[in-house]
């Protein structure tokens, strides 16, 4: 199979090619622009399949087609929203050539406007996919699910790229170009407009029994989702997507030219887009982790719904998700599985299902979080994570649980001066073997007031639910003291990661968090926890081990 794959040397291009690598049966046309690029790229290719530098205008892409008769027409070039009064240049010539093509559009008006070349595509017996990324594709996807369990009235959700990925110049110029502008989109039941990359939001990708992303800053992006996924959902009144990259003090700087260029009608910011480029492409720090988040509200039998889905893609992961729809499609036609002619947004390209197979072997993680009313606080913060705990600590997170559990513990304590005094500030227990325990749970503040005994010493926390930017999370406060904990399920253990500390609510330094490695899990049919509590500085202040058993 034979695939002209345009803007192959770039960023979504290249990805598609590293991930088709394993097929021996693919000849890869890598075109663009510049052919020296193109052979660099070539030159240090390592896979399976053929590859072939190609120098390719794609207003003047007839000829090329002529000459080298391809199977398929992969667009990854762009920006689409400035392909200019030949916008759709490519897709005639591949219909003219009885060619099929697939692009990863980002610009709403462009994938919109494709199914007007439907009945031409028809018959010429080709089939012209648009859009086909993670928007819309993925986004249509989530939300077909969900519809089976509600009639959706608004959507919210947004992309988190790493802040390694890396960010091609022609995504920035799309996104710079529209920064200001009015962009299309569903809001009170009618068609309206937001501003681009002025409006923003707050979100947190929280993938059920997984290290939730930080609470981000997400602004308005025209993404094809806005107009072509309000059709499919007739009682949809609602939509909004956003992104959220990172360095946040970069993101709100874009945010105050695209209000400015609002307010006082100045022309594009386009031209800043090569310095918005380099710079953001040279801040990278932090967590190498994305996100993706589609957010739903909706009615059942008359009563409100509220569904949420999340995507964590870690390390190098993430960055070939955009990517994934393009190659799905492509095994998908090796084996068979070619998608009918015609022209239209590629919303229905795949499913979940086919997602959930792209990302199996990856450090890619997907989850749905509900509504649970009666909940415990737990169940509320796992989510479906909670049912993958043991069956001892499924039991003492259990709505209406045994009050009062009691068993045995180790303690050891630091040695250090500061390590005590911290120890004696909290009330930490004495060290020992064989100490006495008991630990009883109370409602407080719509959370738990965990009051634990050790030998007939007592110390006690407050935990809640996370809210605002500590959304997600278990918040754990002592005293003066409160400690946000990423609940993680993994390895048949529930695990506690400090992510967040505060003094009298205002936040402390993340380089001076106590370090907290603890887990609960089960032994026996008994429940098992193991706490260690340290600081920076301070080294171990407390470490205490042992069972419980309802009393």
């Amino acid at each position: 199979m034979k695939i002209l794959i345009l803007g192959g040397y770039g960023v979504f291009g290249g990805r598609l090619v590293q991930l088709l690598a394993d097929l021996p049966q693919l000849e890869l046309l890598v075109a663009g622009r510049t052919l020296a690029a193109a052979e660099a790229f070539c030159l240090v290719y390592r896979g399976q399949s053929t590859l072939r530098p190609l120098r390719v205008d794609r207003q003047l892409l007839a000829p090329t087609l002529q000459a080298e008769r391809p199977d398929l027409v992969v667009d990854a070039s762009g920006p689409f929203q400035d392909y200019g009064s030949q916008r759709y240049a490519a897709i005639e010539a591949c219909i003219a050539a009885g060619i099929d093509y697939l692009d990863f559009a980002d610009a709403a008006d462009f994938v919109s406007g494709v199914p007007q070349f439907d009945s031409q595509a028809r018959a010429a017996g080709v089939y012209v996919l648009s859009g086909v990324s993670s928007f819309p594709v993925l986004t249509a996807a989530v939300l077909r699910v969900m519809a089976t369990r509600m009639d959706i009235l608004s959507v919210e959700g947004g992309i988190a790229p790493s802040p390694y990925a890396g960010i091609g110049l022609n995504v920035m110029r799309a996104v710079v170009g529209y920064a200001g502008a009015p962009v299309k989109l569903r809001r009170g039941g009618r068609d309206g407009h937001g501003v681009g990359l002025a409006e923003s939001r707050r979100f947190t990708v929280a993938v059920p029994g997984r290290i939730p992303l930080r609470n981000l800053h997400f602004s308005l992006v025209d993404v094809p989702d806005l107009l072509v996924l309000p059709p499919e959902h007739p009682t949809l009144t609602d939509i909004w997507i956003g992104a959220g990259p990172v360095p946040e003090v970069l993101h709100r700087i874009l945010n105050l030219l695209a209000k400015a260029r609002q307010r006082l009608r100045l022309p594009s910011l386009e031209p800043c887009s090569r310095l918005f480029y380099t710079v953001l492409n040279l801040m990278k720090f932090g967590e190498h982790r994305g996100g993706m988040i589609v957010r739903a509200v909706g009615v059942r039998d008359g009563a409100p719904v509220r569904q949420s889905w999340h995507l964590l893609a870690e390390a190098d992961d993430g960055p070939y998700i955009p990517s994934m729809a393009i190659e799905a499609l492509i095994r998908k036609q090796l084996l068979g599985e070619r998608p009918a002619p015609g022209a239209r947004p590629a919303t229905h390209a795949l499913e979940l299902a086919d997602y959930d197979r792209l990302f199996a072997g990856r450090t890619i993680h997907t989850g749905f979080r509900h509504d649970m009313p009666g909940a415990s606080l737990y169940q509320r913060v796992l989510g479906d994570a909670y049912a993958r705990l043991p069956a001892a600590v499924q039991a003492l997170h259990a709505p209406g649980a045994a009050w009062r559990w009691q068993g045995r513990a180790q303690v050891q304590r630091g040695r250090g001066l500061l390590s005590r005094l911290l120890g004696a500030l909290f009330g930490f227990p004495a060290a020992g073997e064989q100490v006495p325990v008991s630990v009883e749970f109370t409602p407080e503040a719509g959370g738990e007031r965990w009051t634990r005994t050790f030998a007939g010493r007592r110390f006690s926390s407050l935990q809640t639910e996370g809210r605002g930017r500590n959304e997600a999370l278990l918040v754990e406060r002592f005293g003066a003291v409160s400690v946000a904990l990423a609940i993680v399920v993994e390895g048949g253990r529930l695990q506690l990661v400090p992510r967040r500390w505060s003094l009298l609510g205002i936040p402390l330094p993340r380089a001076l968090l106590p370090g907290e490695n603890s887990f609960e899990s089960e032994v026996d049919g008994r429940f098992v926890f193991d706490v260690e509590i340290g600081a920076p500085l301070v080294g171990r202040i407390v470490h205490y081990r042992g069972t419980l058993e309802p009393m």
